[in-house]
């Protein structure tokens, strides 16, 4: 398949080295040419890593590079593409318009996902003339190692569609379950408010930052403490999520203070070495 990837952040690039490990064709988008270039510093970087831990050979990462390309052009980008994967900034507003350009811009045969977290996948399909073909694919960070991936149906989203997109994340090597378009979709409807009350737990100094952690850890075998998930996640994203869950469902998704004191301070998590933890 012609794979086209909007937005070249942590999940794009993961998602559009994921795509051309498994063998399909991938074009990455970004506004600029220095989102551009960073973005694919950042593919670079997932082969560089997986080559350096044996996970593929050298031969193999030559022909991971040669399945990609850059684009800061859409239509030309988007002439020929199959599917496309938007995985830009998780806002409504922005997603739409990304969305616009897209349904003038593909081939009326093209399926256009988001990778949307918590969006209505109904509401983002308004925008184009194609809700038949626009659906969600909710990867995990970071992509190449994760297993799953939500898929959202639309109100009006075809099985043709469904088929199709569930065909292209099972040759990742993933597996897709299926989530009716509601608000915050399986996963971060029960993980972010976890992770909020996990936080409060610490605010109100209930117990210490390690304590609770160790707690998940040992007592119901999760492999990361939720501080530490929130940190791996990123702060910013867990509370723009909440707001959006907290919008929909009310204030029993209410983000925690603490949460938006961290992100007025840059205290963002991994990608700015400071979060709950330091890195």
């Amino acid at each position: 398949m012609n794979i086209v990837v909007v937005g070249a952040g942590t999940m794009g690039s993961g998602i559009a080295y994921s795509s051309a490990a498994s063998g399909h064709a991938v074009t990455v988008i970004e506004q600029d040419q220095k989102l551009l270039d960073q973005g694919m510093k950042r593919v670079d970087d997932y082969v560089q890593r997986n080559l350096t831990r044996g996970h593929i050979n050298k031969e193999q990462a030559s022909q991971i590079h040669a399945k990609i390309r850059g684009s800061t052009d859409f239509a030309k980008a988007c002439s020929d593409a199959d599917l496309v994967v938007e995985a830009v900034f998780e806002d409504p507003g922005i997603k739409e318009k990304v969305f616009s350009t897209l349904d003038r811009v593909c081939p009326r045969s093209t399926i256009l996902a988001s990778n949307t977290s918590s969006i209505s996948i109904s509401k983002i399909a308004s925008a184009t003339k194609r809700p038949e073909k626009v659906l969600g694919l909710h990867f995990f960070n970071p992509v190449p190692t994760m297993k799953l991936v939500e898929l959202i149906k639309g109100e009006r989203t075809s099985p043709d569609s469904v088929k199709a997109a569930t065909s292209f994340v099972e040759t990742l090597g993933k597996t897709v379950v299926q989530s009716a378009d509601r608000t915050g979709f399986i996963v971060n409807r029960a993980l972010m408010p976890f992770i909020n009350e996990s936080v409060k737990l610490l605010e109100e100094n209930v117990a210490t930052r390690d304590d609770i952690d160790k707690a998940f850890l040992l007592g119901t075998n999760h492999p990361m403490g939720p501080l530490k998930l929130a940190d791996f996640i990123g702060i910013d994203v867990v509370l723009s999520t909440l707001k959006v869950l907290e919008t929909e469902f009310g204030e029993m998704f209410a983000p925690t203070p603490l949460l938006e004191k961290m992100v007025k301070e840059g205290k963002l998590g991994r990608k700015t070495k400071s979060g709950f933890y330091d890195y």
